[in-house]
C-alpha cells in the first residue's frame, strides 16, 4: 500500500472496520448511482413538478447540497452514509410555490421558502446541540436528539430497518415500473403479455436482470456486485431503448448542459433563474399575516427531517458493525450535526432540506463501512456538475435493482422482533407496514409510536386494576405491581405526531 493509501486507511479506519479501500470506493459508486436521480428530480419537484427556468441553477444547488452533506458525513462523522435534498420535503416546497396553501390569503416566494428551510435547519442543529442529561451507560452528555432516539421503544427500533427495507424496495419496484398504478387496486404488476413488449415491461426486465446479476454475484461473494449489477442493467437498457441517448449530449429536453453558462445562472441572484443566496434577497420579507403559517411550516419541516433521518440511519446501519448493541448508529451526534448543518448551508445554496438518503443502504450492502464511501459519493456529485449528462444516462430501472436488493438485506432484521409479545408485535408491525403504504418513514414511526403508547397505557390500566384485586400474578404466583410502561420522552414524541 502506498503512503497516501496508508494515510487514507488510518484516517477512515478502513482496515479497522474489516474493509478495503477499493471496496469503499465501489460502495460509494454504488450509492451515488442509486441516488443520482435526485440531480434532475429535485429541480422538477421544487418547481411544482415541472422543469422551469430555474432548473439549471437547482441542479447545481442539488449537487452542492449533496457535496456538503455527504462531505461532512465523510470527513466529520466518518460514516458510509450519503445526503442530498430529500424527496417529500422538496415536493412540499414545490406544491407551496406552485399551488399555494389552501385557506390562506397569501403566497410564499422561493426566497421565503429557503428562509423557512434555513430556520428549520437551525432548530434541527440546536436540538442536536442542546444537552439533555447524561448517558446511564457511559456517563457522557447526551443531546435532546439523542434523548428522542432513546425514547423510541426498542421494539420499534428493531422494526424501523424492516419498514425501511420494504419502503426502499417498493420505491425500486415503482421506479422500475414493475409495480404500476391501478385505479381499482391502487397498485398492480406490470403486464408482460403485450406484443410488442411495452416500455414499462422493458423497464421491469432491465431491473429484474440487474437484480439477478447482483444476487448471483453476491452469492459467490464477488466484490462490487451491486455496482456490477447496475452497470449490467444499464447495458441491457441501451438496446431495449430504456436509456435516452439524447441525455449524453445534454439535449433531452430537461436542460442544455453547459456548466459555465449554468454556473453563471446559479450565482446570478436572478429572481427567476438563480438559486445561490436568494434567501437574502427579500427572503425574510414574509407576507402580512403569515407568521403562524411560517411557524407551522418550520415545525413540520423540522419534525419530518428529524424522524426521516433517525429512521434512515437506524435502518441503514442495523445488522452491521456500524451500530452499538442498542441499535444506535456509531457517531450518532456527528451524523446529526452533519445533517442539520447541510440543511442550513443547503438553504443558502437554494435547495430544499438536505437529509440522509435511504439509498445509502446500496453502498453499505456493497461493503461500505467507513467515511471513504461517503467521500466517494461527494466527489462524484462534484464531478456531476461538469459531466451531468453521463450520470443522468443511468436509467432509474438500473438503479432500482440495487434498491430492491437493499430491501432484501434490511428485511432480515425482522428476526429481532419479539412477535410472541403482542403488546410489542402490533406496534412493530404497524411501523413496518406504515412506511411503504404511507410512503413515509416519519409516518411509519409515528403510527408505530402512537399505537405503542395507546396499547401500553390500556394494558397498564387493566394490569393496575388486576393488581388492586390481587390478580396480577406472575409465573411464580406473586402479585406484581405493574411499572409505568412509557417514558416521558416517549410520551412527548407521541404528542408530536398527534
Amino acid at each position: 500500500m502506498s503512503k497516501i493509501g496508508k494515510k487514507i486507511d488510518v484516517f477512515f479506519g478502513v482496515t479497522e472496520k474489516g474493509s478495503l479501500i477499493k471496496t469503499e470506493i465501489y460502495a460509494g459508486i454504488a450509492t451515488f448511482l442509486a441516488m443520482a436521480y435526485i440531480l434532475t428530480t429535485n429541480p422538477n419537484m421544487m418547481q411544482g413538478f415541472t422543469y422551469g427556468g430555474r432548473t439549471a441553477a437547482l441542479i447545481i444547488a442539488t449537487a452542492f447540497g449533496a457535496i456538503i452533506g455527504t462531505g461532512l458525513l465523510a470527513l466529520y462523522a466518518k460514516m458510509p452514509l450519503a445526503q442530498a435534498p430529500g424527496m417529500g420535503l422538496n415536493s412540499m416546497v414545490g406544491s407551496i410555490l406552485a399551488f399555494g396553501l389552501v385557506g390562506v390569503g397569501f403566497s410564499f416566494s422561493y426566497p421565503n421558502m429557503m428562509v423557512i428551510i434555513l430556520i428549520s435547519g437551525l432548530i434541527f442543529f440546536a436540538v442536536s446541540l442542546i444537552p439533555a442529561g447524561k448517558s446511564k451507560e457511559t456517563g457522557a452528555s447526551v443531546s435532546v436528539r439523542e434523548k428522542i432516539f432513546d425514547g423510541i421503544p426498542p421494539a420499534l427500533r428493531s422494526a424501523i430497518p424492516v419498514g425501511i427495507g420494504l419502503f426502499i424496495a417498493f420505491i425500486g419496484l415503482q421506479n422500475a415500473k414493475i409495480i404500476t398504478a391501478n385505479p381499482g387496486t391502487l397498485v398492480s404488476l406490470v403486464s408482460f403479455n403485450t406484443y410488442p413488449i411495452g416500455a414499462e415491461a422493458k423497464s421491469a426486465l432491465v431491473c429484474l436482470f440487474g437484480l439477478v446479476v447482483i444476487a448471483v454475484l453476491s452469492h459467490f461473494k464477488v466484490k462490487g456486485s451491486v455496482l456490477i449489477g447496475i452497470i449490467a442493467a444499464t447495458l441491457l437498457a441501451m438496446p431495449l431503448g430504456i436509456t435516452n441517448f439524447k441525455t449524453i449530449a445534454g439535449n433531452d429536453g430537461i436542460v442544455s448542459w453547459n456548466f459555465v453558462e449554468n454556473f453563471g445562472k446559479f450565482f446570478s441572484f436572478d429572481a427567476d433563474e438563480g438559486a445561490f443566496g436568494l434567501l437574502f434577497k427579500d427572503g425574510f420579507s414574509f407576507p402580512k399575516g403569515s407568521v403562524f403559517t411560517v411557524i407551522i411550516l418550520v415545525i413540520t419541516f423540522s419534525m419530518i427531517d428529524m424522524f426521516d433521518t433517525i429512521g434512515t440511519i437506524v435502518g441503514c446501519t442495523a445488522g452491521t458493525n456500524l451500530a452499538d448493541k442498542n441499535g444506535k448508529p456509531l457517531r450518532y451526534s456527528r451524523i446529526m450535526y452533519s445533517d442539520s448543518i447541510a440543511t442550513v448551508i443547503g438553504s443558502v445554496m437554494g435547495t430544499s432540506t438536505v437529509t440522509t438518503f435511504v439509498e445509502s443502504g446500496a453502498g453499505i450492502a456493497a461493503g461500505g463501512r467507513t467515511g471513504l464511501t461517503a467521500l466517494t459519493v461527494a466527489l462524484l456529485f462534484l464531478l456531476s456538475i461538469f459531466i451531468l449528462p453521463i450520470f443522468a444516462f443511468i436509467p432509474p430501472a438500473a438503479a432500482a435493482s440495487a434498491l430492491i436488493y437493499v430491501g432484501v438485506l434490511m428485511i432480515g432484521q425482522v428476526k429481532s422482533i419479539d412477535f410472541k409479545n403482542i403488546k410489542y408485535a402490533v406496534p412493530a408491525f404497524i411501523t413496518i407496514i406504515g412506511m411503504p403504504l404511507t410512503y413515509s418513514i416519519t409516518n411509519g414511526i409515528g403510527l408505530g409510536i402512537l399505537s405503542y403508547v395507546v396499547i401500553s397505557l390500556i394494558c397498564h390500566v387493566i394490569e393496575s386494576i388486576r393488581y388492586k384485586a390481587g390478580k396480577n400474578k406472575d409465573e411464580k404466583g406473586v402479585n406484581v405491581k405493574p411499572a409505568f410502561p412509557i417514558s416521558l420522552i416517549t410520551a412527548i414524541i407521541a404528542l408530536l405526531f398527534l
